[in-house]
C-alpha cells in the first residue's frame, strides 16, 4: 500500500518579478513501511520537495496523496493538523528547547495536538520513548547537560511522541562523529523494522544513504533514479561533522 503518491509536483517561487522553478514535475510512491534515502546536493530541490511531503509547504501544481487522502489543496491550518497526526521530524540541528528537561521536551508536541491525553499518560508515553532510545537516566537534563548524540535521541524520541506513521529524518548526522552517526541511524532502522514506521532520511551522504532499503536521487528538480546501494560497512561508513 503507498503511503506517499505524488504526481507532476511543480514548486515555482516567485522572487519579485521573476519565477524561479525548484521542482519541475516529480512523479514518486513510497510504501508504507519503507525506509528511503532522499539524496541530492545542495540546490538540487530535495528540501523543497521534503517540505511538501511534510506538509511544511505546499505545491504549485501536481497532486499529493498522504495515507490515501489528497493533501494537495489543504490550507495551511490544514496541513498543520496532519503534520500533527501523521509526521514526525528529526533535524540536523536538534531543535531541543534550551534549560527544559528531556522528558519535557519529548512531550512537547503533544500540547499542539488535540489528542485527548492526560499530563500522566503524557509523561508515561515521553518516558517510554526515552528509554527505548537509551535514554532512561537522563530524563531530567536539559540539552546542556547532553552530548550531541544524546541531544538526537531525545529529538527522535520527541518525533515519536504523536505515533507517526511518517518520519523525516534531515541530515540528522550532519553534527555527530562517526560513531555517534552509526548508531543513531541504526536506530531509524530499528524503528522501521520494529514498529513499521515509514522513514524518509533526507541527506547528501552516501554512507547515510546506505542505511536505507531505496534511495531516491533528485537532481535539478527532478527524480534522477531509483536505486539500492550496498549495505554499511560495505564501503565507507557515514561521515561524521557537519557537511
Amino acid at each position: 500500500m503507498n503511503l506517499i503518491e505524488l504526481k507532476d509536483i511543480f514548486k515555482t517561487y516567485h522572487m519579485g518579478e521573476v519565477d524561479v522553478p525548484v521542482l519541475k514535475g516529480i512523479s514518486l510512491t513510497v510504501e508504507a513501511g519503507e525506509l528511503v534515502a532522499l539524496m541530492g546536493a545542495s540546490g538540487s530541490g530535495k528540501t523543497t520537495l521534503m517540505n511538501i511531503l511534510g506538509c511544511l509547504d505546499h505545491s504549485t501544481s501536481g497532486l499529493y496523496r498522504l495515507d490515501g487522502e489528497d493533501i494537495s489543496g489543504l490550507t495551511p491550518d490544514g496541513r498543520a493538523l496532519i503534520r500533527n497526526q501523521k509526521i514526525g521530524f528529526v533535524f540536523q540541528s536538534f531543535n531541543l528547547l534550551p534549560r527544559t528537561s528531556a522528558l519535557d521536551n519529548v512531550i512537547m508536541p503533544l500540547t499542539y495536538t488535540a489528542a485527548d491525553i492526560s499530563d500522566r499518560e503524557a509523561r508515561q508515553r515521553a518516558t517510554e520513548l526515552l528509554q527505548r532510545v537509551g535514554l532512561g537516566d537522563r530524563l531530567h537534563h536539559d540539552p546542556a547537560q547532553l552530548s550531541g548524540g544524546q541531544q538526537q535521541r531525545v529529538a527522535i524520541a520527541r518525533s515519536m511522541i504523536n505515533r507517526p506513521k511518517l518520519l523525516f529524518a534531515d541530515e540528522p548526522t550532519g553534527n555527530l562523529d562517526t560513531h555517534t552517526s552509526k548508531e543513531v541511524l541504526e536506530m531509524f532502522q530499528k524503528l522501521n523494522r520494529d514498529e513499521g514506521i515509514t522513514i524518509i532520511l533526507v541527506t547528501h551522504d552516501t554512507g547515510v544513504a546506505r542505511h536505507a532499503k531505496r534511495v531516491v536521487r533528485i537532481s535539478d528538480g527532478l527524480i534522477e533514479a531509483g536505486a539500492v546501494l550496498p549495505a554499511a560497512g560495505e564501503n565507507d561508513g557515514p561521515k561524521g561533522g557537519a557537511p
